[in-house]
């Protein structure tokens, strides 16, 4: 393993087992279904609205239809992946109209979030060492924008959801680390300090009746980024040396039984 990503350190964090099964056995590898399908989709259609607002060659542009396309071509190609893999109709019919009334909203949200903006970047990679490590950390960044008025810079990631998060979720320290994690690594990057960047979440509410875009900042200070670094570093020690440690909290998760109990591969 060359690199390590937030979503693979979630999981190590979770279960240093479930990850050794995922990430090193490859045992279960997760191909998609309608929800992932749809959060591509949309994840898409933000980009190409920002990035075609900032150039202002946006008039022929329609998102709409993009989005119709997008979704089923990414259905087309979960379905050619896993060909057992069995689609809710329903399910993908409802989708495609929330997703299409979603689209209105997303550059005023931005707009109303952040006032007068310029486009950095949109889906950045990053990829950069992680010290006292031979491991690289890699991730990619939705959208970064400047706000000129007070000098900053501002980290969104872009999350598909039904209803909403509680404020528990939003205060989450293994969901709201990626963009903890992204901050550092895009100041390292960029040579930044880190008090001149800020990180959100963009909330894309598909089932909401009613402020169906969501835009909230994360703290994210010294003590906060210290702390995930010292969780990166824990978790690579480890997995370099392998220590693949059980934990059995993680059997019972809030979506369910774990995949792997009581299967040959966790007895």
């Amino acid at each position: 393993m060359s690199h390590i990503s937030f979503s693979e350190l979630k999981e190590w964090a979770n279960c240093p087992w479930k990850h050794k099964l995922n990430y090193i056995d490859k045992i279960n590898q997760f191909k998609g279904n309608e929800h992932t399908a749809f959060g591509t989709s949309l994840h898409t259609i933000c980009e190409n609205l920002v990035s075609l607002d900032a150039s202002k060659e946006a008039n022929d542009y329609n998102p709409h239809e993009d989005f119709q396309q997008q979704f089923l071509d990414n259905l087309r190609k979960l379905k050619e992946a896993t060909p057992d893999i069995e689609l809710n109709g329903d399910l993908i019919s409802s989708m495609r109209i929330q997703g299409d009334h979603l689209i209105q909203f997303i550059l005023p949200a931005l707009k109303r979030t952040f006032g007068k903006f310029e486009l950095v970047e949109v889906e950045e990679k990053l990829y950069e060492d992680v010290d006292h490590q031979e491991k690289k950390f890699k991730g990619f960044i939705d959208l970064v924008i400047y706000t000129p008025e007070d000098k900053k810079y501002h980290i969104i990631d872009w999350k598909t959801c039904s209803w909403g998060w509680d404020s528990r979720r939003k205060t989450d320290k293994m969901v709201t680390y990626q963009l903890t994690l992204y901050k550092h690594f895009w100041c390292k990057k960029h040579n930044k300090d880190y008090g001149e960047v800020l990180t959100h979440f963009a909330l894309l509410k598909r089932t909401a009746k009613k402020n169906n875009i969501e835009i909230f900042k994360v703290s994210n200070g010294e003590k906060k980024i210290d702390n995930a670094l010292k969780l990166l570093n824990k978790s690579l020690y480890n997995i370099n040396n392998k220590n693949y440690i059980k934990n059995k909290l993680s059997c019972h998760g809030k979506f369910g039984l774990c995949e792997y109990y009581k299967t040959k591969h966790c007895m």
